[in-house]
């Protein structure tokens, strides 16, 4: 018995049509564009520098 007995072969999905891109689609995709360059320089200057907890857990003076 094997698995694809009775069973019907999966079509691939059909290509979709490229379809033209107004001015608000255009804007959209220059926009995320642009926050994925600022996040990507942001993770840049972030890793420049070292951690910013140096301490991990803080204990008190008192015991």
């Amino acid at each position: 018995m094997s698995g694809r007995e009775g069973g019907k072969k999966k079509l691939k999905a059909p290509k979709k049509e490229s379809k033209e891109l107004d001015d608000d689609d255009l804007a959209l995709k220059q926009k995320l564009k642009e926050q994925q360059k600022a996040l990507q320089e942001a993770k840049a200057k972030a890793s420049q520098k070292g951690p910013l907890t140096s301490g991990g857990i803080k204990k008190s003076g008192k015991k």
